[in-house]
């Protein structure tokens, strides 16, 4: 297809009438999209259109322009973005005016701007929006946040779709048949473009909304459900007023949405959900239709056509006419006349006959020119038919595909189901069992708050009795003392009446003694008598009331007697309820013991299986350390010797520590706290040293990286079998961590072998190893010096014309920097001789070497450097003067002695008086160094020029084509010689930074200044 005709195209589809967009014209601008693989000619056309001048000029724009979106080329996407910014400003412009098709344009451009930027954003998406569920699934990349962005992002299109649509209806009397007139079809005609692009995007937030609730919650996504809503109100009322209007009726068949919104808190209601399907009818041939005529066919009006060439096949026949031919005569004149009458009659004849080819050659090239057009028109709607078999086959086979993939996710959503009723049988079977053992831990609760309320109540009456016996037993020994004490009363009144008695006796026999005397006397005396027997009735009376008072006494202690019988009686009978409660008691306390015992049993369980868990646990870490030094990921990681014997101190200082847990917990089970801690712990820890011996290996030579790891994979070893023990009871006691030990301390040498020797130099070793540095550096220059000087000789002898001239230029500049370099080596070494002069005070060279270690250190590097730098730059010179190497190489060698010298300068004047000569005369060896080098580099560039040879590059024979495939040719390989720029600069980014950190270990520069 000619560019020319995809021109005329688009300036036919895009023009100021009032009309809408004719189809074969739009049609004829993406086909030519897909031809050019781009909208470099459509963009060419467009730039020359006033569009800021004329509205309707622009509205034609933009619907042609989002058809190209929708159906062109996906490249158009790209090379729209470029102007963007015209698009803007345009919009900006168009947005002033408040009415007609200025403010409509305006809401136009808006939703094109958006509709590249979504595109852009999202290339996944094509430019029509057609996509399958899986497709969207992969646009998300299983990523919620991803999936929230894009919700977002298609609120925001399908609000521009939304405004436009709105804008056109507002602008449109919908009293009157708007859609039959040709200014209301070309205000609407671009909202079928709007229509698919909206029931699209309806569709994918509808799925994304599902798919972003069954992540996050509802709270989170209450924003996307109100707008949702609100966009589904305006886009199912703006779809049944377009399903109304005439215009549309016969070009499209537009869904009509539900009733009600996606009830987005439900999942279920995603099988409910019916994606809206926009219908465009097959397009029937009329009479109103235009051909599509390829400009290549078309009349000029322009260029004049020339005159037909008259043929003279009657001259050729019977000659030339007598009037020209000077041979010609005849001797009368009457034949003369008849021959010239003949002769104009045959010429009227000619003539006729040739106004008659004329008219039939026009007639012809008509019929020709008529035919050409069909045919034209034939291929044309040849080539859309093949477009859209071709498209109906894309259309097919994503059809078959959406439909395999429906299979699919029916076949999945059946097995899910099935799933699903597997899993909620086993829910309910779980659930039942959950209930079974709440209600038993229920009841196990309720029993042991009741044992608990019955060991306080027993232990309560265990309190009450034990008073009360307490109690009884006060009681009895009190009545015991009063029972004593009654009896001790009684004794005592006896014994006192007993001794009144008998005194009374003894009274009673004196008296009758007496009475015999008196009786003896009585006779003496009347008056005696009388007064010994008034006494005796008076003794008498009082026998009687001693009689009295001792059977009251009697009757008491007999009353005593039965109320001791009755607390005797009642301290039984409470000293028999006191036993069997005691016994109640007894067995309720043995019962408790038995629990206790049980729960003890329980607990000593407990305290074993979080051992086991933590031993488990370390074993899943070392474990994983195994597994992870096995991963070739795990190439990539390096690790230092320092931080290796660290950790290898921190592991055997935790071997101690499980040491010494193992056997307190073998002593005492309850301290099991320790001994998880330490476990876990140690598992950590060994773990670590693991992983970290492996990536020491990486950095360190073959055999000695093999022993490493060799020794890595014994100590996981060690480490598990010794967990393996810990977890068996039986086997605790006897496990042992010697061997782990052994093994940590194996790489704990093999890590103190491995580090830095600088960092281990005694202060005398130091010194001597400074003079050893700078020796070998002037003898590494010298031997330089010297190879140059050989290879010159030898090109000499060798080489001849130009690569005889190019080579001595190349060694004479490579000499004149060896030279400058052995004087800056030499200024360098009186330098240092100063430093340690003026600084050393009584102290002898090596200690001031020691004491200043660091700057030592930095002398020495520098000193290695220059002299490798040296060695390597000779060998890139021998290879070039003998043509197998690269002048590149010879380039970087130079820069790099340069880098080096300059280390070695700042590394010898960081300690130097600043008005020392020695130190002028080094800057001044400097500056000669550079100079120098920079003469290597240009006599290396020089002679690269020379010798190269430089490709003619002729393009006279070349076709336009050639030469633009010979451009994209050459910009793919800049492209590809970039790409590679790139990655060799991020390269050599990687090997400095991985060259500072090696020499940063090996020179100590991690360990803090001192002083």
């Amino acid at each position: 297809m000619d560019l020319s005709k995809i021109a005329v195209s688009i300036n036919k589809a895009i023009n100021t009438q009032e009309v809408a967009v004719k189809e074969k014209h739009a049609r004829t601008c993406i086909l030519g999209t897909h031809h050019e693989k781009g909208a470099h000619t459509f963009w060419a056309s467009v730039n020359r259109l006033p569009l800021s001048s004329n509205a309707v000029l622009c509205w034609k724009f933009c619907h042609v322009f989002h058809k190209l979106l929708r159906d062109g080329h996906p490249n158009v996407i790209k090379d729209s973005m470029r102007n963007k910014a015209d698009l803007t400003d345009m919009s900006r412009m168009w947005g002033h005016l408040s009415e007609g098709y200025g403010k409509l344009c305006s809401i136009y451009l808006k939703l094109l701007i958006t509709k590249m930027e979504f595109h852009i954003k999202n290339p996944r998406f094509p430019g029509n929006l057609q996509m399958s569920n899986r497709q969207l699934d992969e646009a998300g990349e299983n990523d919620v946040n991803n999936f929230f962005q894009l919700t977002v992002e298609m609120f925001d299109y399908l609000e521009c779709e939304l405004n436009l649509f709105l804008g056109v209806f507002s602008s449109l009397d919908m009293s009157r048949s708007v859609s039959v007139t040709a200014a209301g079809q070309c205000r609407l005609a671009p909202l079928i473009q709007v229509i698919l692009d909206s029931s699209h995007l309806y569709d994918y937030t509808v799925k994304l909304l599902f798919k972003l609730h069954s992540c996050l919650p509802a709270d989170t996504l209450q924003g996307h459900r109100d707008r949702f809503q609100e966009q589904f109100k305006k886009l199912k009322s703006l779809f049944y007023r377009s399903s109304n209007l005439q215009y549309f009726k016969r070009l499209i068949q537009i869904p009509q949405l539900p009733e009600n919104p996606p009830n987005f808190l439900r999942a279920s209601a995603l099988s409910e959900h019916i994606s809206p399907v926009v219908v465009i009818p097959a397009e029937s041939s009329s009479p109103e239709s235009e051909h599509l005529v390829e400009t290549d066919d078309l009349v000029d009006t322009d260029v004049p056509v020339p005159p037909p060439v008259l043929e003279t096949k009657f001259d050729d026949l019977f000659g030339t006419s007598a009037a020209i031919d000077p041979f010609n005569f005849s001797q009368n004149g009457v034949r003369k006349d008849d021959k010239d009458r003949l002769i104009d009659q045959l010429t009227r004849e000619i003539q006729a006959l040739k106004d008659e080819l004329d008219s039939f050659r026009l007639e012809s090239g008509r019929l020709c020119q008529a035919l050409r057009g069909r045919v034209n028109e034939l291929e044309a709607e040849l080539a859309e038919q093949s477009h859209l078999r071709l498209q109906a086959e894309g259309e097919s086979e994503f059809l078959k595909v959406e439909l395999d993939d429906l299979r699919r996710v029916r076949e999945d959503t059946e097995k899910e189901q099935r799933s699903l009723t597997e899993i909620e049988k086993k829910a309910q079977a779980n659930e039942q069992r959950y209930t079974k053992l709440k209600e038993k831990y229920s009841m196990l609760v309720q029993s042991h708050a009741d044992l608990l309320r019955k060991n306080a109540e027993v232990t309560r009456q265990m309190t009450v009795a034990r008073a009360a016996q307490d109690e009884v037993e006060a009681v009895r020994r009190e009545m015991q003392e009063k029972v004593k004490a009654a009896q001790e009363v009684a004794d005592r009144q006896e014994r006192n009446q007993l001794e009144q008695f008998q005194e009374l006796q003894r009274e009673l026999a004196s008296s009758r003694t007496e009475l015999d005397s008196l009786k003896t006397t009585v006779a003496s005396s009347q008056q005696s008598s009388e007064l010994l027997s008034t006494q005796l009735v008076t003794l008498e009376s009082e026998k009687v009331e001693l009689v009295q008072s001792l059977s009251k006494v009697e009757t008491e202690l007999a009353v005593r007697g039965e109320e001791l019988e009755r607390v005797q009686s009642s301290l039984a009978t409470e000293r028999e309820s006191g036993v069997k409660t005691a016994e109640a008691l007894q067995n309720q306390l043995n019962e408790k013991e038995s629990r206790e015992q049980a729960l003890e049993s329980q607990l000593v369980a407990a305290r074993w299986s979080s051992l086991q868990g933590a031993v488990e646990e370390a074993e899943k870490i070392i474990q994983d350390s195994l597994t992870q030094i096995e991963d070739p990921a795990h190439i990539s990681c390096t690790s230092s010797a320092d931080y290796l014997a660290s950790r290898c101190q921190a592991s055997l200082d935790c071997m101690d520590r499980l040491q010494s847990a193992r056997e307190a917990f073998l002593a005492d089970n309850t301290g099991v706290s320790e001994l998880v801690r330490v476990v876990t712990q140690c598992g950590h820890l060994v773990g670590d040293t693991i992983v970290q011996g492996s990536a020491t290996s990486h950095m360190v030579p073959v055999e000695q990286a093999d022993a490493l790891s060799e020794s890595v994979k014994a100590c996981g070893a060690e480490a598990l079998a010794l967990l393996s023990q810990m977890k068996q009871q039986s086997s605790l006691s006897a496990a042992d961590n010697g061997k782990l030990r052994a093994a940590l301390e194996a790489i704990l040498a093999t890590a103190e072998k491995l580090r830095p020797r600088g960092l281990e130099l005694q202060q005398g070793e130091l010194g001597d190893l400074v003079e050893q540095e700078m020796a070998a550096t002037s003898a590494a220059v010298e031997s330089a010096a010297a190879r140059i000087e050989e290879m010159l000789n030898n090109s000499r002898a060798v080489d001849t014309g130009v690569k005889m001239e190019v080579n001595e230029r190349i060694l004479a500049s490579c000499t004149e920097l060896m030279q400058a370099i052995k004087q800056l080596v030499l200024s360098s070494k009186n330098l240092q001789k100063d430093i340690v002069e003026s600084g050393r005070g009584a102290a002898s060279m090596k200690e001031f070497y020691a004491k200043n270690s660091r700057w030592t250190e930095g002398l020495i590097s520098a000193s290695k450097a220059v002299g490798w730098g040296a060695t390597v730059m000779v060998d890139a010179a021998d290879l070039v003067v003998q043509g197998k190497g690269k002048f590149e190489e010879l380039m970087v060698c130079s820069h790099e002695i340069a880098a080096s010298t300059a280390q070695l300068v700042a590394a010898s004047k960081v300690k130097a008086d600043k008005d020392s000569a020695n130190l002028q005369r080094l800057q001044k060896a400097s500056r000669g160094v550079t100079q120098a080098t920079a003469a290597v580099v240009a006599s290396t560039k020089s002679g690269k020029s020379q010798i190269e040879e430089k490709d003619t590059m002729d393009f006279s024979s070349m076709t336009l084509i050639q030469i633009k495939r010979q451009e994209m040719d050459a910009q793919v390989l800049v492209l590809e010689l970039e790409t590679r720029l790139q990655k060799e600069r991020e390269r050599l980014g990687e090997l400095r930074k991985k060259h500072y950190e090696l020499a940063g270990v090996a020179e100590g520069w991690d360990e803090q200044q001192e002083g």
